[in-house]
């Protein structure tokens, strides 16, 4: 969708009805739906698969090539022609010229939007500190780099700047404001990676850091390398299985976040992935972790994220060879440490370049100029063509389907994502909540739901939020599950207070299917959870959301959006936020909000709000 369509459409969203957002007779309309009554609105559907690919086409000095026609390219998809049914060139914004973003509108208090402002017709850049698979030593070198890139940045590149440890955060939102973002990087400092092992040892080798064998062997009677080595090895062996598991789940779910996040922002997303020592053989672990790498990498290829892996670590060399390896003939020993070294950064390699293939990004490793690095990643990114087609093959078998680009110039290179997975949409995507309402952490809707996650914008949502009265109640809505977890042994007690949530959702994010009666149908899901200060969850409400629709309404729900409405409860006390999500049960997306309670606490009411309710 052209951004300046996308933005009259949030501008409706956040302009209907009175000064809060909403027309009066809005929630109970919003409330009838959530029971899954009639409300007219027509869909927009797509009717067959449309496949995307950014293509970034460079000549022999790595330069943009532009000018190319629709006709100079040709697309298969395992091995069979494809007929391209859309093209067109981005061109990156010249040195010095701003990117110009519409402004959004002032919002009054209560109403809140997931929507993103993003510069017209240019690539948007994300950098990922990734301090869960990075040793500190290398983030410290990481965060001079990027002082270093953002202080000789051109004026008007956008970006937004993300860290990872045991969840995702955002430091700081798109913005082309270099001397906000170098504050945000400074005000970001070194972690310990909350699984990564962190011996001096494995620093040394395990890891290809930067200490030296002869530092680590200080005291080691005999001086033996092969030994030294030997048991570094184990050192590095000993990191559990659980938490390698661990480890790349959430490394997985971060990139499924960001996907959501982005998903929303039209045109190619770069994603600059900082990234030390991770989990080995990514992706292929164990047959869950396949089936979740296959769907990160789906997601980021349907939100048009490329992923830029930057190794942080250097050149890697081994120091081993100084030494002598008694036991070299026999493969143990020193010679045997160094081509499991060797081996480990070969498969490292591979693995970050495959999903830099995946998803037509480009990995840049064992470098020591990470600031030039991020400069042609972003270069890399901002000059492309697009092309779509509907393949021949629409099977949904679950099998990858590869697609090549070519072209008939020679001499010019081309970078892409080189196929995807054909998923069956209504095997994979996830119906809902599971057992106890909780959704899976591995699952998508587990990571729009995360505390602090970015906003979901799949979905776009206006939502208000206000208090439902003045009063405190001593139970809690009919419908909410408080403590959902009872793992978590917490201890919850009222008095509560009830927050109403009215949501206008943007009707063309959601599938919206003709029936045989000339009615159209839809299934959605509302999830809103509370957390606590500590990112428990202390409350819940999850309520399906079905329409069983006439069109006389189009109009209407065109310039509103589908009203959907759901009620929480929040203890009076202490220090709690809502995150609202919207899932489409039929194309697994998302609209997601996060909201402090402290922000709507002492607005007014909506029984004062609106008398009669």
């Amino acid at each position: 969708m052209v951004r300046g369509v996308r933005l009259l459409a949030v501008l409706a969203l956040l302009g209907v009805g009175r000064a809060a957002g909403f027309a009066a007779d809005a929630p109970p309309a919003a409330a009838a739906l959530g029971q899954g009554a009639s409300v007219g609105v027509q869909t927009i559907k797509a009717n067959a698969q449309l496949v995307v690919v950014d293509v970034v086409v460079t000549d022999s000095h790595q330069m943009p090539v532009h000018g190319l026609k629709a006709s100079d390219f040709a697309v298969m998809e395992n091995g069979a022609a494809q007929q391209v049914t859309g093209f067109e060139e981005h061109v990156s914004l010249a040195p010095g010229e701003a990117a110009k973003i519409a402004p959004m509108p002032p919002m009054p208090a209560g109403i809140f939007t997931n929507f993103t402002p993003a510069p017209p017709g240019s690539a948007v850049n994300v950098l990922l500190l990734d301090a869960l698979n990075t040793h500190m030593k290398d983030q410290s070198y990481v965060l001079d780099e990027l002082r270093e890139f953002l202080k000789n940045t051109p004026a008007g590149t956008r970006v937004a700047i993300f860290a990872l440890n045991n969840r995702l955060v955002m430091l700081h939102g798109f913005t082309s404001d270099l001397t906000a973002l170098k504050a945000a990087v400074d005000r970001t400092g070194t972690s310990a990676s909350a699984l990564l092992a962190t011996t001096g040892a494995e620093d040394a080798v395990g890891n290809g850091g930067s200490l030296t064998v002869a530092k680590v062997m200080g005291g080691v009677a005999g001086g033996d390398m092969g030994q030294v080595i030997a048991s570094m090895g184990r050192q590095t062996a000993a990191q559990s299985a659980d938490a390698l598991e661990l480890q790349l789940n959430i490394t997985l779910t971060a990139m499924s976040q960001l996907a959501h996040y982005l998903a929303g922002i039209p045109g190619r997303k770069n994603l600059i992935w900082f990234v030390g020592s991770y989990p080995e053989h990514f992706g292929s672990k164990t047959p869950q972790d396949e089936a979740l790498y296959r769907a990160t990498t789906n997601l980021l290829a349907r939100s048009r994220v490329s992923v830029y892996p930057i190794g942080v670590q250097g050149l890697t060399t081994n120091a081993a060879p100084i030494g002598n390896d008694p036991s070299g003939v026999s493969g143990r020993g020193l010679a045997g440490a160094q081509r499991q070294f060797a081996q480990g950064n070969a498969d490292q390699s591979v693995e970050l370049n495959q999903i830099a293939a995946e998803t037509g990004g480009h990995a840049y490793l064992d470098t020591n100029g990470l600031s030039a690095a991020v400069g042609k990643a972003i270069a890399n990114g901002a000059n492309y063509y697009t092309l779509s087609y509907v393949p021949t093959d629409a099977r949904q078998n679950g099998e990858f389907h590869k697609i090549q680009v070519k072209l008939a110039q020679q001499g010019l290179s081309l970078t892409y994502r080189n196929g995807y997975y054909a998923d069956d949409a209504d095997a994979v995507a996830h119906r809902g909540t599971e057992s106890g309402g909780v959704p899976s952490q591995r699952g998508a809707l587990g990571a729009a739901m995360m505390r602090g996650a970015p906003d979901a914008t799949e979905i776009l949502m206006k939502l208000q939020v206000l208090p439902a009265s003045g009063a405190v109640e001593q139970a809690v809505v009919k419908g909410n599950v408080v403590n959902p977890n009872p793992a978590a042994k917490l201890k919850i007690k009222g008095p509560y207070r009830r927050y109403a949530i009215d949501i206008a959702a943007d009707a063309k994010d959601i599938e919206i299917t003709p029936t045989a009666d000339g009615h159209y149908e839809f299934s959605t899901e509302l999830i809103t959870y509370v957390y606590d200060a500590g990112g428990a969850v202390v409350n819940m409400a999850v309520e399906k959301a079905r329409g069983n629709l006439t069109l006389s309404s189009y109009a209407n729900m065109r310039r509103v959006g589908l009203p959907f409405h759901q009620e929480i409860s929040v203890p009076a006390n202490g220090e709690y936020y809502i995150r609202t999500s919207l899932l489409d049960l039929a194309t697994d997306r998302y609209g997601a909000v996060e909201i402090p309670v402290a922000s709507i606490a002492k607005l007014t009411p909506v029984s004062a709000a609106l008398p009669g309710r």
